[in-house]
C-alpha cells in the first residue's frame, strides 16, 4: 500500500508544475496575441473624461536611500492631473527629514508622517481618506513608475465601470548579482506568465503591491484595505474580486524596482509571500463556500494544490534522506523525477523562460541578455516555493489571529550606481 501512495505523490510532484508551466505559456501566448501585440495607446477616452486627478500614493518604510530619486522620478511624470503622497510609516532611519525637504522642492506633494509603524495598509488607507482624486495609484518606496503609467491603467478604469484595480508590470533593476538577474527572468517567465493566463480567464490572485491602480469608489466598497493582512495587496484583489469588481493587467504599465539580493533577504521576502497567500485562502474560504463565487474557486483551488505539492515534494525529500541513511524496502521506489522524464524537464524549464523573455523584451529591451543566467529559473522557483511553504502554514495555522502586520525593513537589493540607468 505504502508504494502505492508514494508512486502517486511522485507522479504528483512531477505532473503539477509541468501542467501549470504549459498551462501558463499557453496563457501567456494567448493574452499577447489577444491583447498586447499591436495595441497602441489611446488618450482620447483619458480626455473625453476630463483627465481626471489621480493621487499616487508612496507609502514608506526606512526608504532615506530611495526616497528622493522616486518622488523627483514621480513629479517628472507625463499625466498633467496628479498629486503624489508620501506616507512616513514611523521610519528609524532619516526617511522623514527627506521628505520634509522635498515638500518644498516638489510641488503638489503632501508628506503624512505617522508617529510609530502601523503597517502598510494603514498607510495606504489614511492617505486614500486625504485626497479628493477618484483615482489612487499606488506604489512602494523604490519604485520608478513609467512615464506613461497612469495613462495606460486609467484606460481601463475609464473604459469599464465594473474594474477596480489595474495592476501593472514591474521590472527589476537589481541586476549586479547573479540572484538579481534571476529575478530578471521570474518576473517574466513566471509572474508575467501567471498574470496574462489569469487576466485571459478574468481572475487575477494578486495586484502587484508595487504599480497598481484602483478606483476609489471600489475601495471604499470593501472597506479598503485589511490591517491584519500579510501581503495587503494580495487580501484587496480577493476583497474586490469577491465583492464583484474586476480586477485587470495591463503589460504597458511599467515599474522599475528593486528586489532582495541576498538568499536570506529573498527567503524572508518569499516567506511573507507565503504567509500571506495562505493567510487569504484560510479569511476566504468559508465565504466561497457560502456565496455565489464560482470563478474565484480555480484561484483557490491551484493556490491550495499548490500546498499540497510543496508537503508532497517535502515528504519525498525526507523518504529520499531517510534512504540514504537506512535502505528502505525496494517496491518504495522513492526518487524525485520520473525516469524518463529528466530531459522534459530542463526543456519545459528553457521553453518557459524563452517565451516569457519574448514576450517581455518589448518592455524589457535587456531582457535576453540574462536569459543564460536565469534558463534554470523555473526549477528553483518551485524548489524556493516548497521550502516557504512549508514553514509558512503551520505559522499561519498557530499564529495570533488578528495582530496588525506592520513593516519590516524592506530587503532593496545591493545599492549599485548601476541601478541608476532605468
Amino acid at each position: 500500500m505504502m508504494h502505492i501512495v508514494i508512486d502517486k505523490l511522485q507522479d504528483f510532484i512531477f505532473f503539477y508544475p509541468f501542467f501549470m508551466s504549459y498551462l501558463w505559456m499557453i496563457g501567456g501566448i494567448v493574452h499577447f496575441f489577444a491583447l498586447e501585440h499591436g495595441r497602441a495607446r489611446s488618450s482620447l477616452a483619458i480626455v473625453r473624461a476630463g483627465t481626471p486627478k489621480v493621487a499616487i500614493i508612496v507609502p514608506c518604510y526606512n526608504e532615506e536611500m530611495n526616497a528622493r530619486r522616486v518622488l523627483g522620478h514621480l513629479a517628472r511624470l507625463e499625466y498633467p492631473n496628479y498629486e503624489i503622497i508620501a506616507v512616513n510609516d514611523g521610519s528609524r532611519d532619516h526617511t522623514g527629514e527627506i521628505l520634509n525637504q522635498l515638500v518644498v522642492e516638489i510641488p503638489g506633494l503632501t508628506v503624512i508622517h505617522h508617529a510609530k509603524n502601523e503597517g502598510k495598509a494603514i498607510g495606504l488607507t489614511t492617505a486614500a481618506a486625504v485626497t479628493n482624486a477618484p483615482y489612487l495609484m499606488c506604489i512602494d518606496g523604490d519604485s520608478l513608475l513609467g512615464e506613461d503609467a497612469i495613462e495606460w491603467m486609467l484606460e481601463h478604469l475609464i473604459s469599464d465601470p465594473n474594474v477596480g484595480a489595474v495592476t501593472g508590470n514591474p521590472r527589476i533593476r537589481t541586476r549586479t548579482s547573479l540572484l538579481g538577474r534571476m529575478q530578471v527572468g521570474e518576473f517574466s517567465s513566471i509572474v508575467g506568465l501567471i498574470k496574462r493566463t489569469q487576466q485571459v480567464y478574468g481572475r487575477i490572485f494578486t495586484v502587484s503591491g508595487v504599480i497598481t491602480m484602483f478606483r476609489k469608489s471600489a475601495l471604499a466598497d470593501v472597506g479598503f484595505w485589511s490591517a491584519d493582512m500579510l501581503t495587503e495587496d494580495i487580501d484587496i484583489s480577493w476583497k474586490l474580486q469577491c465583492n464583484d469588481w474586476r480586477v485587470a493587467y495591463e503589460p504597458h504599465a511599467l515599474s522599475w524596482i528593486l528586489m532582495p539580493e541576498t538568499l536570506k533577504g529573498l527567503y524572508r521576502q518569499r516567506l511573507r509571500w507565503a504567509k500571506g497567500g495562505i493567510q487569504v485562502l484560510f479569511k476566504y474560504a468559508r465565504p466561497l463556500l457560502f456565496t455565489p463565487r464560482i470563478m474565484m474557486w480555480p484561484l483557490f483551488v491551484e493556490y491550495a494544490l499548490g500546498i499540497a505539492w510543496a508537503y508532497s515534494m517535502a515528504f519525498i525529500l525526507l523518504l529520499a534522506l531517510v534512504d540514504s541513511f537506512y535502505t528502505l524496502p525496494p517496491d518504495w521506489n522513492v526518487s524525485l523525477l520520473p525516469h524518463w522524464h529528466g530531459m522534459l524537464l530542463v526543456a519545459t524549464c528553457v521553453l518557459q523562460i524563452v517565451i516569457g523573455c519574448l514576450i517581455d523584451r518589448r518592455y524589457d529591451e535587456k531582457l535576453l541578455l540574462y536569459l543564460l543566467d536565469t534558463v534554470w529559473y523555473p526549477l528553483a522557483f518551485w524548489l524556493i516555493n516548497m521550502v516557504t511553504t512549508v514553514v509558512a502554514l503551520p505559522s499561519i495555522v498557530f499564529g495570533r489571529r488578528g495582530k496588525r502586520a506592520v513593516w519590516t525593513s524592506p530587503d532593496r537589493g545591493i545599492q549599485h550606481e548601476q541601478q541608476a540607468r532605468h
